[in-house]
């Protein structure tokens, strides 16, 4: 007959903590309910899936470089005009994930782009998925040194390793010829092969000011929305409106009475 004992030493050579914590009360349940054995062993064994799949999450989260954490939750509660509750769900899901789809949010600064990218990318973390999160320029530095020292190719393979990459606020600085060449190259390396969630503060048409270059700024954006959804955010930045300015007129100085 198998003891209390033989399921711990079970479990722990098995390498399943959590199944020798949840045995003995998931056995009580069955017994209470009427659960079948196939039941009861689903129901031990989905318990060290989730487990694991919340501690696999939680370490995804911390390697990725999100420089906070972000949920969807609080997204739609500050509800951005340009995109619904309803799409938010559904890129939550992940979908785009699994065809190797891209995200674009464009729009001014403070209508959400980054919040809504790091929440999607901590799911995605929470899911299975390998991210990594750098601004624009961040990612233009780590290939710059990657080619200064020979080994470009190696960097840009490591970074196809990963289910989803987030590029951070392109066109708040512009690039050189060399940097934009480099970002071209990270583009066309995750193009049809995985994914990328990009944010930037400028229209497609305004990209050539970025890159320096109308024929790179068009092939890179021929890349990216192939197989990409793109939603342009309005409003207000919530920066400022909740510190109580509504928008910039309301700087402009008043008309004195002389």
């Amino acid at each position: 007959m198998t003891t209390s004992k033989d399921l711990t030493y079970l479990a722990t050579a098995l390498k399943a903590p959590r199944i020798s914590l949840a045995w003995e009360r998931l056995a009580d349940q069955a017994r209470e309910s009427g659960w079948s054995h196939e039941e009861y062993l689903a129901a031990v064994l989905e318990t060290e899936v989730n487990a694991r799949n919340h501690s696999g999450g939680n370490l995804r989260i911390r390697a990725a470089g999100f420089p906070q954490i972000k949920t969807v939750d609080e997204f739609t509660l500050t509800h951005r005009p340009g995109i619904s509750k309803d799409q938010v769900a559904l890129l939550s899901s992940g979908r785009y994930l699994a065809g190797a789809g891209n995200l674009i949010f464009l729009g001014p600064p403070g209508t959400g782009k980054t919040h809504l990218a790091i929440a999607l990318g901590v799911m995605a973390c929470q899911t299975g998925h390998r991210v990594l999160f750098k601004t624009a320029s961040d990612w233009v530095v780590t290939l710059n040194k990657a080619h200064q020292a020979g080994r470009l190719d190696q960097e840009l393979k490591r970074v196809q390793r990963y289910g989803l990459i987030i590029i951070d606020e392109v066109g708040y600085l512009p690039f050189d010829a060399d940097a934009a060449n480099l970002f071209f190259q990270l583009v066309s390396s995750r193009y049809e092969n995985a994914s990328v969630i990009l944010t930037s503060n400028l229209p497609f048409g305004r990209w050539a000011e970025v890159f320096g270059d109308q024929t790179i700024a068009a092939a890179m954006i021929d890349r990216l929305v192939h197989h990409a959804e793109v939603h342009t955010l309005t409003g207000d930045s919530y920066r400022t409106k909740n510190r109580g300015i509504d928008t910039l007129a309301s700087h402009k100085p008043e008309n004195k009475t002389q």
